[in-house]
């Protein structure tokens, strides 16, 4: 009787990339030298990206490792927890809570507008003194190993919304840092900050930036936002934020 060994190689990476990825590097590459060549097969992780909706056949030449373009598909997600304020203020720290204090307000809100996403349906607002919250990402408990981090430099894709309320002006800031395992910055986004002048259209606007070529010894991601009412109204008149993101994706 023929043994698993004996099959032929396609038919055997067929098999294979039908076990999970996890299964395959720290069980099945450790069976045999055999096994170690197909599981490091390019073959096998282009069939995984295949048959989990990953693949797209142009980037047949864009893709240099499947194995890590598979891995960093899996891992997509958004790594800011509770960014629209659904959860109250779970996982968000609350560096600055001035003036009337942070609040979350369902959308529109008082004199606002719907954000294009249906899906968002609250949003956290700041009051007229200097409110400002953060998240700090630890990216090896996200599943991102350190080799991944510092020989592959996958993009680091940040994403945040923000408005007004018609009736006044208001402040906007927003910071994100790529931090070593010490703490140092070693690579930093921090746009000058957006004023808001009263009677605006109250439009949901995106801020967004991608990080790229950063250094070596990323571990962490801060990211901070935050504002303030420029008129100092007594209440909730500052800038509104809202479906933060901070995605890390295959670099195509």
């Amino acid at each position: 009787m023929a043994t698993i060994c004996e099959l032929p190689e396609d038919v055997l990476v067929e098999l294979l990339s039908l076990l999970p990825a996890r299964d395959l590097i720290h069980g099945c590459r450790l069976v045999c030298s055999q096994w170690r060549y197909v599981v490091d097969l390019t073959t096998l992780w282009k069939r995984k990206c295949q048959r989990e909706g990953f693949y797209v056949q142009a980037l047949d030449r864009s893709v240099s490792d499947w194995k890590v373009f598979y891995m960093l598909c899996y891992l997509k997600r958004n790594l800011i927890k509770n960014p629209r304020a659904e959860e109250s203020f779970k996982h968000w720290k609350l560096d600055k809570n001035e003036g009337d204090r942070w609040k979350i307000e369902d959308l529109p809100g008082p004199l606002g507008r719907d954000i294009p996403d249906p899906e968002v349906l609250k949003y956290f607002v700041t009051s007229f003194g200097p409110c400002f919250k953060s998240q700090l990402i630890t990216l090896k408990k996200e599943g991102y190993w350190n080799e991944l981090m510092d020989e592959k430099r996958p993009e680091i894709i940040v994403k945040d919304w923000y408005a007004a309320r018609f009736d006044c002006g208001c402040r906007y800031e927003l910071t994100v840092r790529l931090l070593s395992e010490d703490y140092i910055v070693l690579a930093e986004f921090h746009p000058e900050p957006v004023v808001i002048e009263q009677w605006s259209d109250a439009t949901w606007r995106e801020m967004s930036h991608t990080f790229n070529n950063y250094p070596a010894g990323v571990r962490y991601i801060w990211f901070q936002h935050g504002g303030q009412d420029t008129q100092y109204w007594a209440g909730w008149y500052g800038i509104r934020v809202t479906n933060s993101s901070i995605t890390i994706g295959p670099q195509t």
